[in-house]
């Protein structure tokens, strides 16, 4: 059986077979709306999500007082009330206080030598791999990083893209050249060379190019 990540995986070690060879060149070039820097190549596009690891709120909340007049049985209901407004308030508020992934948006993915950018209808964001500060495959579409924002925050994303382990692979190859998954081409899943050879559609050994050495 032949997915469409499959295919996603074969045309990434093509990629990156290309560039460990210095064939960049003979690859058809890439439409992108993306701005790209001097030098820089579009090598990939397609649809992506972001997630950001953040919490909904801080922990506060706006707590309920009453003030009831009346008959003792009409205030202690009114109290009981606001007992239980505030108790729901303030479990909501921790439960927003704790990190989670959240979805900020669905777009575009433009995957080039230097960058990622992120197009959607709101916004547009480009993360350069020189400037990330630490990186990993989740999932097979699923890439994770960290990084500093203009404002100095620390923020972790996951974005996921069927170009996840080209995403990675780039990044690692930039930044991060004895990253473990790199080493040990764990950006491909366990046995997919082998399974492209079973479905006839054998792939450039692209892990094996990438090793610093091997060229």
């Amino acid at each position: 059986m032949w997915t469409p990540l499959d295919e996603h995986l074969w045309h990434t070690c093509e990629i990156l077979a290309d560039i460990a060879e210095g064939r960049l060149d003979r690859r058809p070039l890439v439409a992108t709306t993306a701005r790209l820097g001097p030098g820089d190549r579009t090598l990939a596009v397609g649809p992506g999500h972001w997630a950001t690891w953040r919490a909904l709120g801080d922990g506060s909340y706006v707590h309920e007082n009453t003030f009831a007049f009346g008959s003792s049985a009409f205030v202690v209901g009114a109290l009981a009330t606001t007992a239980v407004v505030n108790a729901v308030r303030s479990s909501r508020a921790s439960s927003d206080a704790q990190p989670r992934w959240v979805l900020d948006g669905s777009g575009y993915v433009t995957v080039t030598l230097e960058m990622l950018h992120f197009a959607e209808p709101a916004s547009e964001t480009s993360l350069y791999w020189s400037g990330l500060r630490a990186i990993d495959l989740v999932g097979p579409d699923a890439f994770q990083t960290s990084y500093n924002t203009v404002g100095g925050d620390y923020r972790t994303v996951r974005i996921h893209s069927p170009w996840a382990s080209l995403i990675f692979a780039l990044a690692a190859l930039t930044a991060f050249p004895t990253h473990p998954r790199l080493l040990s081409g764990g950006w491909l899943p366990p046995g997919f060379e082998e399974h492209c050879a079973r479905v006839g559609r054998p792939c450039r050994p692209a892990a094996r190019l990438l090793l610093p050495g091997s060229g």
